[in-house]
């Protein structure tokens, strides 16, 4: 996907600004790239997805470092290619170590009160049918949208409950929510 340069730049600026709807339209514009790049890496759908998904988790935890100087598509291969190298190593050594960040304070920041087109048509459909859609997506997605939006928990307290970091569950959870609303739209 090309991207203009002004509008990467506008969107990078509103996502230093903790903007949602520029998170996810650099997540959309660059979830392609980076899950191509890992899958040609790892050649395994799951583990390119997961190690894709801890990308833009770190990205956008670290959305103020990034400098406009270099091509954000290069940062964000650079962080891809970071991650995947630090699983491998942890595979080989068969050592488990905690990847929690000292940051998780600056996540609880971002916003995310407005409901998006998504959340609204979630709430809009009916049950039985959505269940139906929701069954479609990769039980890793289903589960944040179960715990989400049936049990209503926090983003905190799906993070406790699934073992992964606040921005993983962020990340997780706004990919699910853009492959149901195209599951939905194809219906």
């Amino acid at each position: 996907m090309e991207i203009e340069k002004n509008t990467l730049s506008l969107q990078l600026k509103r996502a230093k600004e903790g903007n949602q709807s520029a998170y996810r339209f650099l997540l959309d514009a660059h979830w392609n790239l980076v899950y191509r790049f890992q899958l040609k890496r790892v050649r395994n759908p799951i583990d390119a997805e997961d190690i894709t998904i801890e990308t833009f988790a770190k990205a956008f935890d670290r959305i103020n470092t990034y400098d406009e100087a270099f091509t954000f598509s290069t940062w964000l291969i650079a962080i891809s290619k970071n991650i995947q190298i630090d699983k491998t190593r942890k595979k080989n050594a068969s050592v488990y170590t905690n990847t929690a960040t000292d940051s998780d304070e600056q996540l609880k920041n971002i916003a995310d009160a407005s409901p998006t087109p998504e959340d609204i048509l979630i709430t809009e459909q009916n049950l039985a049918q959505l269940l139906r859609y929701i069954k479609m997506l990769n039980p890793m997605y289903q589960e944040v949208i179960q715990l989400r939006y049936f049990q209503e928990m926090s983003y905190d307290e799906i993070a406790i409950s699934t073992k992964e970091t606040l921005n993983n569950v962020k990340v997780r959870l706004l990919r699910a929510k853009k492959l149901l609303a195209e599951i939905i739209t194809q219906k």
